[in-house]
């Protein structure tokens, strides 16, 4: 892979790479300034797409379009939602859907399909690398919405739903439109929170640490693709 996309939804989800990437060209496409490096023999371009599942799938083409990625890696932070999951965990995408729109929608009109799988190479290179630094990883289901999912209630309906291991807001819309262009994808979270009555408080005390622990992680699976 010699062309390797990094999307995240805030500038506190990109900061880290950035940082440790250093200064490239910047280009901007339709709204979205894309950060362009050279490193480890590869191209690197990280992007900030935006909170929400509009915002993601928007950047995701605007990416794949002008860039010819080999990959996309959508990289940031998540909210837990198996009870295995804790704080500070790292959860692999080897699926992603959303959580707040009847699947019928997508499964029985274009695009044909409603679950949309992460690439095997990128989830076994997220896991392997998780595994060097230390990091508790799982493999799993991740689910997207329109919102902020701080609540006991909601967070045991969609549980019980379609049995995630994190909710974010912007993986489903990244694996769909990958998923159209026939693009590898993988979603890489940090659980910042655990999606529940607490969870705005321990998102606010974690996010930072979160963040800079998925950038560690992106910036090691770059050298080894």
């Amino acid at each position: 892979m010699n062309i390797i996309g990094i999307i995240g939804a805030m500038p506190s989800e990109l900061s880290d790479i950035r940082k440790a990437l250093g200064n490239g060209e910047i280009k901007r496409v339709s709204g979205f300034d894309f950060y362009i490096n050279n490193i480890h023999g590869k191209t690197v371009i990280n992007v900030c797409s935006g909170i929400a599942k509009v915002n993601a799938a928007v950047c995701t083409q605007v990416l794949i379009d002008n860039f010819d990625v080999d990959a996309v890696i959508n990289a940031g932070i998540a909210g837990g939602m198996n009870n295995e999951v804790k704080v500070c965990d790292m959860v692999v995408s080897d699926e992603v859907l959303p959580h707040d729109l009847d699947l019928h929608f997508l499964k029985d009109y274009p695009p044909y399909c409603g679950i949309f799988k992460a690439d095997p190479k990128l989830i076994e290179t997220a896991v392997s690398v998780c595994e060097k630094q230390g990091v508790k990883s799982f493999v799993g289901r991740i689910v997207s919405g329109e919102a902020f999912i701080s609540d006991n209630a909601v967070k045991n309906d969609i549980k019980q739903r379609l049995d995630p291991y994190a909710v974010d807001m912007e993986s489903a819309a990244v694996g769909h439109c990958s998923y159209l262009n026939s693009t590898p994808f993988v979603s890489v979270r940090c659980i910042s929170d655990n999606a529940d009555d607490e969870g705005a408080m321990s998102f606010d005390e974690f996010e930072k640490i979160a963040a800079k622990r998925v950038a560690d992680v992106v910036l090691e699976m770059i050298q080894v693709l």
